[in-house]
């Protein structure tokens, strides 16, 4: 299984660095992990609702552009559905068993996604309500992802 993980953004924190490529480490023993990080749009800190639209179009864009037409897209988003560790572990395994070996997993910017990639995605995951920092979410989606596979294969891991 190709798994991709595409962000907005340079990762410029070292403590998150240091745990997102413990997680690549581990995930490498079952399936090849994909970090693509596509360069954020410069923008001020107050725009209106059309610059907004602007930003995030041009970042959708350059995310649209890091997969391919038989990728299974994962939008992460706060309107998304919810899933327990179980379910998210069943939803990668039953994704391997119908052929989609390439699943990209979509976080946005600090604007969120463009409409062009709501529209790519086959499913919207939600890991809260709250808001967290997108290259956090990065940390906690790659521990999710590695519980899913050692979940999938009965292996132990903490509760």
């Amino acid at each position: 299984m190709n798994i991709s993980v595409i962000t907005v953004g340079k990762l410029k924190e070292k403590y998150l660095r240091s745990g997102i490529d413990e997680y690549k480490k581990r995930l490498s023993a079952y399936a090849k992990i994909h970090e693509i990080e596509v360069a954020d749009e410069k923008a001020p800190e107050h725009l209106s609702e059309e610059d907004m639209r602007i930003v995030k179009k041009k970042e959708g864009e350059r995310i649209l552009g890091k997969m391919d037409a038989d990728t299974y897209v994962i939008a992460l988003a706060i309107e998304g559905k919810m899933k327990t560790s179980e379910q998210l572990a069943k939803s990668i395994e039953q994704l391997g068993t119908y052929g989609k070996s390439k699943i990209a997993f979509v976080i946005g910017g600090s604007l969120g996604l463009s409409d062009d990639v709501y529209a790519r995605a086959d499913e919207l995951l939600s890991f809260s309500k709250m808001t967290f920092p997108h290259q956090l979410m990065k940390l906690v989606l790659l521990e999710q992802v590695y519980r899913s596979f050692r979940i999938n294969r009965g292996e132990p891991y903490h509760k």
